[in-house]
């Protein structure tokens, strides 16, 4: 789940900054919330109606006011002066947040064996982003940090909603959507903007963006959150931004510099650890 789920958001980045060519920030972030909420209502309300309503409103509520109406939002802010890649990256930072967090939070235990994967982690992420180097886009930098805070803020919130089985968690993923969907159309609605222009590519974006990037995406991200410790779900999350950094090059020309390139072997290399931290434990446990 977490290999398709990379690769979905990884190239999603792409895909949303071509978007963005033909329609306004919250206008498309609007969009492809609010259809992507729809694909995952109607199953439930064909096959499992009993599931249908959320179990929690509140949580739920406050969930998709920051998991989509926030994050989603800013993440379309920030790609409009921002390089894919590096908003990528900079959107990334939630895993850094989570370690900050969790333990206060959720109480879960930061282990030892986590620490040498943060810190290649955190070096990897820095020289991507070169904070030393001069940016004309800060505001477009600050926007995706802020990103990545509400993301980790959605990610414990998620972790202390119960769930007891996959439509129940499929129903928090759609309303949460709904909701935050909602939100996003009315400050679309306050703040003017230009038409869309419904072309081709920008359909196909959509589209993008409302099955495989929003609905099937977030579902795999809830279900991975909720069986795995937050730390360890969000440090392997880094693998996106990679795929996204990639994306970004191949197809939309942003190449990354030396810095960049080493940056990412540096995040390749806290996954491999992480991971092979995971399987030591798995093993003494068994």
């Amino acid at each position: 789940m977490f290999a398709v789920l990379v690769l979905l958001w990884g190239y999603n980045w792409v895909v949303m900054k071509i978007a963005l060519r033909y329609a306004a920030p919250l206008d498309f972030a609007a969009l492809r919330t609010l259809f992507a909420s729809l694909c995952l209502l109607l199953p439930l309300g064909v096959f499992r109606r009993s599931a249908f309503w959320p179990r929690h409103p509140r949580a739920t509520l406050l969930l998709g006011l920051l998991q989509t109406g926030c994050f989603v939002g800013l993440v379309n802010l920030a790609l409009v002066h921002g390089d894919a890649g590096k908003s990528s990256v900079l959107v990334y930072s939630m895993p850094f947040w989570i370690c900050l967090l969790a333990p206060w939070a959720l109480h879960e235990k930061f282990r030892r064996a986590q620490l040498p994967a943060l810190v290649l982690a955190l070096a990897g992420l820095l020289l991507i982003l070169a904070p030393w180097q001069h940016s004309p886009n800060l505001a477009s930098s600050l926007l995706a940090l802020c990103a990545g805070l509400a993301w980790a803020l959605s990610v414990l919130l998620a972790k202390r909603i119960p769930i007891s089985d996959t439509w129940e968690l499929l129903s928090l993923t759609a309303w949460q959507m709904l909701f935050g969907a909602l939100a996003l159309a009315l400050m679309a609605a306050l703040i003017p903007s230009a038409p869309i222009v419904w072309s081709g590519e920008f359909i196909a974006a959509l589209l993008y963006n409302i099955v495989p990037g929003n609905a099937l995406a977030w579902f795999l991200w809830l279900v991975i959150v909720n069986r795995l410790p937050a730390s360890v779900s969000s440090m392997n999350a880094l693998a996106v931004p990679v795929v996204g950094v990639l994306a970004g090059w191949w197809q939309l020309g942003e190449q990354p510099t030396p810095l960049e390139g080493g940056g990412m072997l540096l995040v390749f290399a806290a996954l491999v650890t992480l991971a092979l931290s995971q399987r030591r434990r798995i093993a003494q446990r068994d």
